[in-house]
């Protein structure tokens, strides 16, 4: 699945998955960096999606208020 496609839900679970295992401590150098790098996406993806939703949250209540 491509990051366009992730939804906000899969992209913070996945997110919420990474931040337990590196917490946990258990990971090889190599995968706590490469997690670190997912983790680092998927965050981009969450707050790229909630900055698009604030967005429209706002549209829709300018339009409402100009009714």
């Amino acid at each position: 699945m491509s990051q366009s496609e992730l939804t906000f839900e899969a992209a913070s679970q996945e997110l919420d998955e990474i931040v337990e295992r590196l917490e946990r401590g258990e990971a090889s150098l190599d995968e706590t960096i490469a997690l670190y790098e997912r983790g680092k996406e998927l965050y981009r993806v969450c707050a790229e999606k909630l900055d698009a939703a604030h967005g429209k949250i706002e549209e829709l209540a300018k339009t409402d208020a100009a009714k």
